[in-house]
């Protein structure tokens, strides 16, 4: 069965019981209660609050998950909650406004930083050095004029990357090492005695807070956040809107 019948298929069964719950008494309590009860391994739920859909109840787990429960918590539908007059994915809409970064508040230390041309419009990307589409992005990147970049290395696929990502930011110049490897394929060196990499371990653990959950991540002026390798021309889009906002 199809991932969106299936859904549209909880869906109905859970719908058949919202006339008669309408009514129930304080249904955040007896959600909560009812989940606890019969799916003892459910992450934590932070929050309980009504949908647009009487009835129907949004559920918020461990941050940033979300999914949806009647009244009583008999029925529980995971998956995107779509408003069909302007076909807004709801789910993701809320998701993205619980994980929005203020910009402001990045750890701007904890990256390398690019200034091409007079690097007016600023950009944040989190990225792991042995990822072959943040590879690709670099590429476009370097195109992209009048732009401050700060990169943050976040090496997450692997051990080699976490040796590569310690060797670049501990070398001589970690910003010329990062665009000769990503750009050129050229090795950085082998980082030798001691070097505080803390920045790293901070940077996964940033990702991991805000659910930067693959590479290249990227983040603009405005808090527009976006997943994947982007076309310059894109990225010159978002550039563009954000500084129209700011």
């Amino acid at each position: 069965m199809k991932p969106l019948y299936r859904l549209l298929t909880l869906a109905a069964a859970g719908f058949l019981a919202l006339g008669a719950q309408a009514q129930t008494p304080n249904p955040e309590a007896q959600i909560r209660r009812a989940l606890a009860e019969r799916i003892p391994s459910l992450p934590k739920i932070d929050e309980v609050r009504p949908t647009a859909i009487p009835g129907l109840y949004e559920v918020r787990l461990d941050g940033t998950e979300i999914v949806y429960s009647d009244a009583k918590g008999e029925f529980l539908i995971q998956g995107a909650l779509i408003d069909t007059r302007t076909m807004t994915n709801l789910t993701q809409a809320r998701i993205d406004k619980l994980t929005a970064i203020d910009f402001s508040s990045l750890p701007f230390k904890d990256a390398m930083v690019f200034k091409q041309g007079n690097g007016a419009r600023k950009m944040a990307v989190f990225v792991d050095p042995n990822c072959t589409y943040c590879k690709r992005f670099e590429g476009d990147l370097v195109k992209v004029k009048d732009v401050t970049i700060y990169t943050f290395i976040m090496p997450i696929l692997g051990p080699d990357s976490r040796v590569k990502a310690r060797d670049i930011w501990c070398s001589k110049e970690a910003s010329a090492t990062w665009r000769a490897w990503m750009l050129d394929g050229v090795p950085p060196p082998r980082a030798m005695g001691p070097c505080d990499a803390g920045a790293l371990e901070r940077n996964v653990a940033f990702g991991h807070k805000f659910k930067i959950d693959g590479t290249p991540g990227l983040v603009f002026e405005d808090g527009t956040r976006k997943p994947g390798a982007l076309p310059a021309s894109e990225v010159e889009r978002l550039l563009a809107a954000a500084s129209k906002k700011g």
